[in-house]
């Protein structure tokens, strides 16, 4: 299939579920979704021939994340999603809103600091890099909500309600980093909410949920945008192909429905895993308190029995 980036040029079949998953991939995807699994990999094998465990889940989670850019990047769906607005924004949820999820919850930066090695004395390699860049102002600002949550509602509005999608969709290079924006964008988005890894910007749990809740209305508001227009919004989709058999302001209706119900599927996605990493951080912090506590006990039982031998020794 021709992935030449200009969408209104490619005649395609009417759209079946069976011509949307036939493999057809896109070499900047395949080839970055091939090195991500096996970077972890690599990882993973390094952390067990050490003797240290790595969860099973994590892994599970981080191979979902990467298939399920696969899955919207290496198939018919890419080819669609260039001349079909509903099929581009399963494109486009997918990669901004389950593949972030997914991967953060597979912990990746937390297996690269325990995998790569530590330089030696006054050395600087990949790990003391990643340290720094952890640590860095320039990811305390970009995991900020005040920079997170206008960049992802930013990300809707200002790319499809501006000239600036039909520009990145007359080339290859432009429709890849629209892509990889939407990834990089879910990405810093949920991480400070729900990631596994550390970060700079780590608040409360009730925090994190007012974090998850505050940009998900938007989404929902820009669906509805979408279903409730006129005409058609965005002139890359604006004349279907006749081989397709489509409306135009029928698909569009059809994406805004898939933008609007699809905010729901992240926010239940986060609200469980944040539950979860909340209930097992207090199961943590109770058995620190009763660690604690029988520690103060056994220092003051010690103190009791020394009290009662100094006593015995003055008797005799």
């Amino acid at each position: 299939m021709d992935h030449s980036g200009h969408g209104m040029t490619m005649d395609l079949p009417p759209f079946t579920l069976g011509r949307g998953l036939a493999y057809s991939p896109d070499t900047f995807f395949l080839v970055g979704c091939l090195l991500a699994l096996a970077l972890y990999g690599w990882g993973v094998v390094r952390l067990r021939r050490r003797g240290d465990a790595w969860p099973v889940g994590r892994t599970v989670f981080f191979t979902v994340g990467v298939l399920s850019v696969a899955l919207v990047m290496c198939t018919g769906l890419n080819d669609y999603g260039m001349v079909m607005f509903s099929v581009h924004m399963v494109q486009h949820m997918v990669i901004s809103m389950l593949s972030p999820i997914l991967l953060l919850l597979g912990a990746p930066v937390t297996l690269a600091l325990r995998a790569l090695p530590v330089a030696g004395r006054g050395g600087r390699g990949p790990r003391e890099l990643l340290l720094m860049l952890l640590h860095s102002r320039y990811m305390r600002v970009i995991t900020h909500p005040a920079f997170t949550i206008p960049i992802f509602i930013a990300s809707l509005y200002g790319l499809y309600f501006t000239p600036i999608f039909d520009f990145l969709m007359e080339s290859t290079a432009g429709h890849i980093a629209m892509m990889v924006h939407f990834l990089a964008v879910g990405v810093v988005f949920f991480w400070p909410i729900m990631g596994v890894d550390p970060g700079p910007h780590r608040p409360g749990y009730v925090m994190r949920m007012l974090e998850l809740f505050a940009g998900m209305p938007f989404h929902a508001f820009f669906g509805i945008a979408l279903m409730m227009a006129s005409e058609p919004m965005v002139g890359t989709y604006a004349n279907p192909s006749a081989s397709l058999g489509i409306d135009a302001l029928a698909d569009q209706n059809a994406a805004g429905g898939i933008a609007w119900a699809f905010s729901e599927i992240p926010s239940v996605v986060v609200l469980v895993a944040l539950l979860y990493q909340w209930y097992h951080s207090e199961q943590r912090a109770a058995k620190r308190s009763d660690r604690a506590a029988d520690r103060d006990g056994d220092k003051e039982l010690a103190a009791y029995n020394a009290y009662l031998a100094s006593l015995q020794a003055r008797g005799r």
